[in-house]
């Protein structure tokens, strides 16, 4: 295994190769599936998600596309900052349970509202479906800020991978459109582009976890079967014709990540059209590393990170 990895991550490959987990690029779509859902649920027993004052299911109803949500409540304040979250799974894989333990310690640790979304997935809604879900439900929770007890002037939008794609996408359709206004965009090791070549993508293309590049290719046949898609800014944000006037935003990446040289590019382009940007990258963490609570130290410290940001902007 590569020697540049930290210790705990090390550890988590060591006995993910002993348990012989296939890799994702290796099975059907619904192999897949349910090889996340299992390894989620597995992991929540040895590290149960922390106890948070309320859940609640619901959906965004009429006129927003009924997206199916999950709501995390971490004070009663009547207008709380909220977080809408989407997450990750290379827009084929993962659900509002595998990121359950996510939610909640975000919640807590920014000491908000969480929303996370359950937007339609690839091959069965192919792009632009999840686009149009992560934006109705964004829409949705601004305009019904009241009855969800929320400040609608402190609304953050966050997604890690897969889900920082429609962070970053949703903060343009949002600039865009003026339906909403948003007070910030948390990136985590987001998919800025399908198309790879950089470097990152070649040094941590194999043998760094559970995104490789072949893995990428899997997740971009599933999302994106239509080439002429691969260059639509709604899929590839940095194809964007503007990035001003976009929300300030924090770009978290992991060193270990064919990802990290995009999201890298990504900030450096939020930073020369203007828009206060910060960045953290995480020394010998993987892609992935932001859901691993209870097992890599870096995950927690990830999320105090982005908490500390949104105090920030939020005061």
């Amino acid at each position: 295994m590569p020697g540049d990895l930290h210790p705990q991550i090390q550890a988590m490959l060591d006995r993910a190769q002993a348990l012989g987990i296939p890799k994702v690029q290796d099975l059907s779509t619904e192999q897949a599936r349910a090889l996340v859902e299992n390894l989620s649920a597995a992991r929540a027993q040895d590290y149960p998600a922390p106890d948070i004052m309320d859940v609640e299911n619901a959906s965004t109803g009429p006129g927003y596309g009924h997206v199916p949500v999950r709501i995390y409540r971490a004070t009663d304040s009547p207008t709380a900052p909220v977080i809408v979250f989407f997450h990750g799974g290379g827009h084929v894989l993962a659900s509002l349970d595998s990121y359950e333990t996510t939610a909640r310690f975000l919640a807590l640790s920014a000491h908000c509202t969480v929303v996370s979304v359950d937007y339609r997935m690839g091959p069965e809604y192919p792009f632009p479906a999840a686009v149009e879900d992560v934006f109705n439900a964004t829409r949705w929770v601004a305009d019904t800020a009241g009855a969800l007890r929320i400040d609608s002037t402190r609304l953050c939008i966050c997604g890690d991978s897969a889900g920082g794609n429609l962070a970053a996408v949703t903060a343009l359709l949002a600039r865009d459109s003026g339906a909403v206004d948003i007070a910030a965009q948390v990136l985590i090791y987001p998919v800025i582009d399908y198309l790879g070549g950089t470097p990152s993508y070649e040094k941590y293309g194999q043998g760094y976890g559970g995104l490789e590049a072949a893995t990428a290719v899997w997740f971009r046949d599933r999302y994106l079967p239509d080439a002429e898609d691969h260059g639509d800014w709604r899929a590839a944000p940095w194809r964007a014709q503007s990035h001003s006037r976009l929300p300030p935003a924090l770009v978290v990446m992991a060193e270990c990540d064919i990802l990290a040289d995009e999201g890298h590019d990504y900030a450096r382009r939020l930073s020369a059209a203007g828009v206060e940007t910060q960045t953290l990258e995480f020394k010998g963490m993987t892609h992935g590393f932001f859901g691993y609570l209870g097992l890599v130290d870096d995950a927690a410290r990830a999320h105090r990170a982005v908490a500390e940001f949104l105090r920030g902007i939020w005061g």
